[in-house]
C-alpha cells in the first residue's frame, strides 16, 4: 500500500494583521529556542556514544521539529498578503468579517474569516478556505446559506455581519 498522497491545494495567501503578527511572534520565539536546543544537544553529543545516548536523539527529534516549522514560516511569510483594510460595503461578508450565523435548531454561532495560517476553531475563527467561509462570502443579512459536509447538508441563517469584535 502507497503512502503518497496528492499535494493539498493551495490555501489562500490573505492574513489579517493581527496575524501576521502572530506568525512574527512564533519565528522568533522558535529562533531562541532553537538556540537552547542547539546548546543542549551539544553538550549530549560530548557525552559520547551516540548510538545509545537518549538525550542526543531526543535533541535531534525536538531540532528537526523547529527547522520545520521554521522552514514552513520562512517560505509562507512572505507570500502572504496582510489584509488590513475594510471592505467599502459592510454589509456584506468579506475576509475578516465576524458573521453570526443561526442553524437549523435556532442555535445562534458567530464565526470569523480569516487566513489559513490563523484560523482556530476554539476561538471562532475559520478559514477563508473553508466550505462554510466559502458559501458566507459576498452573502448579506438575512441570506439563507447550506453547506454540504461528508454526513449531511447544514443550513444557515445569517444574522449579522460587522468588522470589529
Amino acid at each position: 500500500m502507497s503512502r503518497w498522497r496528492p499535494p493539498a491545494a493551495p490555501s489562500a495567501p490573505y492574513i489579517t494583521g493581527a496575524g501576521y503578527r502572530a506568525l512574527e511572534a512564533e519565528a522568533k520565539a522558535l529562533w531562541d529556542k532553537r538556540g537552547e536546543v542547539v546548546k543542549h544537544l551539544a553538550a549530549a553529543a560530548a557525552e559520547g556514544d551516540r548510538s545509545e545516548n537518549a538525550e542526543y536523539v531526543y535533541r535531534k527529534k525536538e531540532l528537526r521539529e523547529i527547522d520545520r516549522r521554521l522552514g514552513y514560516l520562512q517560505r509562507r511569510m512572505p507570500k502572504l498578503t496582510i489584509v488590513a483594510e475594510v471592505p467599502p460595503t459592510r454589509d456584506r461578508v468579506y475576509f475578516g468579517a465576524w458573521v453570526t450565523l443561526e442553524d437549523e435548531a435556532g442555535v445562534e454561532t458567530v464565526r470569523r474569516i480569516v487566513g489559513s495560517d490563523e484560523a482556530d476553531g476554539a476561538r471562532g475563527e475559520i478559514s477563508v478556505d473553508s466550505p462554510l467561509a466559502r458559501a458566507l462570502l459576498g452573502r448579506a443579512p438575512d441570506d439563507e446559506i447550506a453547506v454540504r459536509t461528508a454526513e449531511r447538508e447544514m443550513r444557515y441563517l445569517v444574522i449579522d455581519v460587522r468588522y470589529t469584535a
